[in-house]
């Protein structure tokens, strides 16, 4: 399924910066960075439940949001992008 997982981490202190750091990375281990703090992940559903344990254990809900938005598995259909920067293919073959 596509989960899109966004986040707003305060960073008003040295441990905010060090969350909003711990919260990309874990992201970056799950998907697809499509803006500054918005991720793209292709995840099964206990994938899922691991990724939203860590990210809200890494969050403090006092000062920081995190929202998932489960576009489930035909997700093409309710995905359109505009801009400068093409789409790529989630599913595709990933080159490093």
């Amino acid at each position: 399924m596509l989960v899109l997982i966004t986040y707003d981490v305060s960073t008003q202190s040295a441990s905010g910066r060090t969350r909003l750091r711990k919260v990309a990375k874990e992201c970056v281990n799950y998907g697809q960075r499509v803006q500054n703090s918005v991720f793209e992940c292709i995840v099964d559903y206990s994938q899922l439940l691991l990724l939203k344990e860590k990210l809200t254990g890494l969050i403090n809900e006092e000062e920081d949001s995190l929202r998932f938005y489960y576009l489930g598995n035909k997700y093409e259909s309710k995905v359109e992008h505009y801009g400068i920067r093409q789409g790529y293919d989630p599913e595709g073959v990933l080159v490093v």
